[in-house]
């Protein structure tokens, strides 16, 4: 589903990664993830796919917005458990998003 952003400006964090064989505990990890940020102040939405390569937009209101989700205690162990047991390659950036475009039918 693509996220209802409010008009900009607003941030996206861009989590792109390579995952390892090791699944256990992965997909109820990322569901609460979701749970959790949705929680949040300052969360907008998030979009994600994955294939060989997943891709996570996660949108946000301000940078201390994002600061806070960051540090926040849960997701804490669920970084830690991605870079010890999940992933083998990721990489996080975050934009601030000037314009955005959209088409529906």
């Amino acid at each position: 589903m693509i996220a209802n952003t409010p008009e900009p400006p607003y941030y996206a964090v861009i989590f792109s990664s390579l995952r390892t064989e090791e699944i256990e505990g992965y997909a109820e990890m990322a569901d609460l993830m979701v749970q959790l940020a949705s929680k949040q102040e300052g969360f907008i939405g998030v979009e994600s796919a994955r294939n060989e390569l997943g891709i996570t937009v996660s949108y946000w209101k301000d940078l201390e917005s994002i600061k806070k989700w960051k540090q926040q205690s849960d997701h804490l162990i669920a970084q830690n458990k991605g870079r010890t047991e999940w992933y083998k390659h990721y990489k996080t950036r975050i934009a601030k998003v000037e314009r955005d475009y959209e088409f529906k039918k």
